[in-house]
């Protein structure tokens, strides 16, 4: 149906490059390092990130970005979030001059908290009509094996969501379209947020009480901050924020909920990091997001006690006392 070019080879970006090859298109998958793409080339598996995991021939992968997006028609995004733009920097004079652009990041910009989004307009001169992000339950295992999902496709443009729906709709994978995209975003990065969160109180030995709790109150301060920059408040009760969210929070294949349980059993943020291969982007994204809250003036409680905690200003056992000793107000979001 398409030339796509997918430009990230660790799970998600391999996930979804099976999902786009399962909907019928070509994919050419970027991937640093060469000899992760000889292996997908040769024995049709991400050997590194999804081992056993068998790929359609449909992909192809190279180290060479100008080799990745020679004529693609869209152009998936999935490398870390504070990666993006030094990859555009060097990515964007490749970029086909009517290639949808396509977001799978999942954070919002150290410095200068922009939206992926908006970082992806600055440094390529795209407009909406030609930006989307996809956003929703998004467990890269259970996506690989073709277990049923479904997920948010956004753009500011409903035709341009439309015609991506149709590419990315496969036999186990539904994607539903939208055009919120600053909520689709901002419940995305969030939720990694709340899963370290609710990862700590694990790591502590708490229960479903307060897990429960921190997923609500999480989304609710979510959407606090979604509405003050111009979200949909209904997203964030959707796939995008309330599917995403839950699973991010409850599955023990969330990197996020992990390295949260580490932190709760007293490793440090240095020690997790150390011992996992892959991002866990609410580490990266929780001083931006609760500096974007700040700017914003939403308060975010649980985001705020993150980003403290990451910085080494709290212990987990003082994160989840000074969340439950604030001063108890009217329930609302």
């Amino acid at each position: 149906m398409a030339q796509i070019a997918v430009m990230g080879a660790g799970s998600w970006g391999t996930a979804f490059a099976l999902v786009l090859a399962d909907a019928g298109n070509d994919v050419r998958l970027w991937g640093r390092r060469p000899e992760l793409c000889d292996t997908i080339n040769d024995k049709h598996e991400n050997s590194e990130y999804l081992p056993g995991v068998e790929l359609p021939e449909a992909i192809s992968a190279t180290p060479d970005p100008a080799d990745a997006l020679a004529g693609a028609e869209v152009v998936v995004l999935a490398v870390p979030s504070q990666q993006l733009r030094s990859n555009l920097e060097s990515w964007a004079e490749h970029i086909p001059a009517d290639a949808i652009l396509v977001s799978l990041m999942k954070g919002v910009e150290l410095g200068t908290h922009k939206r992926m989004s908006e970082v992806i307009a600055e440094l390529t001169g795209a407009g909406p009509e030609r930006i989307a992000v996809v956003s929703g339950p998004n467990l890269a295992r259970e996506i690989a094996n073709r277990e049923p999902a479904a997920s948010v496709v956004a753009c500011e443009d409903q035709s341009v969501a439309e015609h991506l729906q149709k590419l990315m709709h496969s036999a186990a994978f539904r994607p539903y379209s939208m055009t919120d995209v600053v909520g689709c975003e901002l419940a995305g990065t969030a939720k990694n947020i709340i899963g370290l969160a609710v990862g700590v109180c694990v790591g502590l030995g708490f229960g479903d009480n307060t897990k429960a709790s921190v997923i609500t109150r999480g989304l609710a301060e979510t959407a606090r901050l979604g509405v003050a920059i111009g979200a949909d408040p209904v997203t964030f009760m959707g796939l995008a924020g309330m599917g995403d969210l839950v699973a991010t929070c409850s599955s023990p294949l969330s990197r996020n909920r992990t390295f949260g349980e580490k932190l709760g059993e007293g490793m440090s943020v240095e020690e997790v990091t150390s011992q996992t291969r892959q991002v866990a982007e609410g580490v990266k994204s929780c001083q931006s997001v609760s500096e974007l809250a700040k700017i914003n003036g939403v308060e975010m409680p649980i985001v705020e006690h993150v980003a403290a905690l990451v910085a080494g200003e709290l212990s987990p056992d003082e994160l989840v006392r000074r969340l439950i000793s604030r001063q108890a107000k009217p329930e609302t979001v």
